[in-house]
Order: structure tokens, then sequence, then C-alpha cells
């Protein structure tokens, strides 16, 4: 088990211990008591500490992407209609994951939505939050830790400088997990789109099958099926864990954005322990409801309650005068 995978069962363990304590939108974590700093003084701080920073990793998760637009996964939003009406319209469900529970009247159809959610996903433009971000990291030493599955990283770095954990929708895998092997999702996504032209099921014949055994393909994405955790999940670990080892004596500022209550256990209880334990690192917050900050690490953390669109914008706006 690599090192960073091994941080994530910890955590992993003390949600399940806590389970309640989640689900009502709190942690079991003692919080700070300090006051808040106004606005304009956390964004400068935060300017000052990624200038200050020599190695940054970045936790992106679901409220990162909401915020550039892609809130059509939780909530019956206008984006939602626009995608996911014909659908939503005929089954009434809320949201594009609450879809992914749904049952259809056919297979046909059901791959019908799977290949509009994937669609959706692998051919949208790169959202204004992560071109700010990119902005922020210009010149800096960073790596990227998503629980995210919609491309938006892939988009703008390197396979080698994104480690993707819960799986990424240009792939697809067996639904058996028959064999350790992904495969390429997003020509087939495409075949099927325009098969499907203005109806809400693809041909038979196009249902995407296991080249091995015969089965139903799926989605290499974690929350609804039978996700594959073999080699490339185990290599999307290693990349993280290689970094954060790699430069585990240097200024290391953990950056996290958008992290909700559902998976608290990937990205934000990890880099609060990582933030206690390496003497040098530091760690920054932004979140549209949650401003948790660990009594622990109240004097190397900032956490900013704002809408992260604009919270970046202003961030990267003050890192230019720095």
């Amino acid at each position: 088990m690599s090192f960073y995978e091994d941080l994530v069962l910890q955590t992993q363990m003390v949600y399940s211990r806590y389970r309640d304590v989640y689900a009502s939108g709190k942690t079991p974590v003692r919080l700070s008591q300090r006051k808040p700093l106004p606005y304009s003084e956390q964004i400068d701080l935060a300017a000052e500490r990624i200038k200050g920073a020599e190695c940054i990793v970045v936790g992106g998760a679901s409220g990162l992407s909401a915020a550039g637009g892609g809130d059509f996964y939780y909530a019956d939003t206008p984006s939602f209609r626009r995608h996911f009406g014909k659908y939503a319209d005929k089954y009434g469900f809320k949201g594009a994951f609450d879809g992914m529970y749904s049952g259809f009247d056919t297979r046909e159809e059901h791959w019908g939505y799977i290949a509009i959610f994937l669609d959706t996903t692998l051919n949208a433009p790169v959202r204004r939050p992560y071109l700010d971000l990119d902005q922020i990291l210009k010149g800096k030493d960073h790596h990227i830790l998503t629980t995210n599955q919609d491309t938006q990283f892939i988009k703008l770095y390197q396979e080698e400088q994104v480690s993707e954990i819960q799986g990424d929708h240009r792939f697809f895998q067996c639904s058996r997990c028959c064999h350790d092997g992904t495969w390429d999702a997003v020509g087939p996504v495409g075949e099927m789109i325009q098969a499907m032209g203005e109806g809400t099921s693809i041909p038979t014949e196009m249902i995407p099958r296991c080249p091995r055994c015969g089965a139903e393909a799926f989605p290499w994405v974690r929350g609804y099926g039978n996700f594959l955790q073999g080699e490339k999940y185990e290599e999307q670990y290693q990349k993280i864990s290689r970094y954060i080892q790699k430069n585990m004596d240097k200024k290391m500022l953990f950056l996290e954005l958008g992290v909700g209550r559902l998976t608290p256990m990937f990205i934000q209880e990890p880099f609060w322990n990582l933030t206690f334990s390496l003497p040098d690192a530091s760690y920054i917050s932004v979140n549209a409801e949650y401003d948790f900050l660990p009594e622990q690490i109240e004097d190397k953390g900032l956490t900013i309650l704002g809408d992260i669109g604009k919270v970046l914008k202003d961030i990267k706006e003050a890192v230019s005068h720095v």
C-alpha cells in the first residue's frame, strides 16, 4: 500500500466511527475558535503563502467544478435540465448522480443516459476556476490530487502531474472486473451520442462490452458500480505518494478546494494530518459552505469561506502583486 493510500485508509476508519457526525455536516475534529480575518486580509495571506511555498499540492473536489458551472451532479439546476432534461422528465430524478442510481426501462436507455453523462464532461471546456488556478500555480512546483472524474485537470496538465484517485470518465472497465484493464471510452461515447440523436436510447449493438468476458462495460469511476481498484488505481496513489515523500522537507502548501462532507477522507483529512506532521507545511482551504480549520493546525492554516470562483480570481490577482 502506498504512503497516501495508507493515510486515506486511516481517515476512512475515523469516518466509519463517526458516520453520523459527518452525515450531519460536521466533523469530529476539534476546530479552531479563532475569529476569521477580514476577507481582503485572507486573500492577501493566501497569496503570500502561495508565493512563499516551494511546492504546492492541490486537492480539487466537486465544489471546484460546481463553481465553474459543473453544478448538475447533485441538484436539479438549469445545467442539469439542459443536459439531462429528457431523462429527468421521464423518471423524475434530481441531479446527474441520482440518475446513475435510477432504474431505466431498458439497458439501451440506461446506456443512452451514461453516454450523455460522460459526454457532458468529456467535451466541456476548461472551466474558469481551473484556468484561474492554473495562473496561480504558474512557475510553482505542484501536483494535483483530485476526486473529480470530469477530466478538467487532465485537460490542463500532464498525466504524471495529476492523481485521479476516484477514476476518470475517459475509460471503461469490465463491470465484473474480470481482468485488470481499462480501455478508451471517448470514441465509443461519441458514437453513441451520434447514433442516439434526439432520442434516449442507443442501439443494442452499441452497448459496450468487455473484450475478455463479454459482460457489459462500465465507466472507470467510483461511486455507482464495481470500481476497478487495480494497476491504474494504484498508480494514481503512487503518483501523489511519490510527490509528497520527495518534498517532505520543503515548504509544502496543501491547497484544498471544494471538499464536501461526503468524502473528507480522500483530501481534507489527509491534508490536515500532513500539515500537522510536516514541520514546514501549511494549509489553505477554500469552500463555499464549510470553514473547518483544526485547532492543531490553526497557526499553519487558513480557511476562506466563499464562492470558489471569486476567491480564486481574487487570489490570482493578489499573487500577481506579491
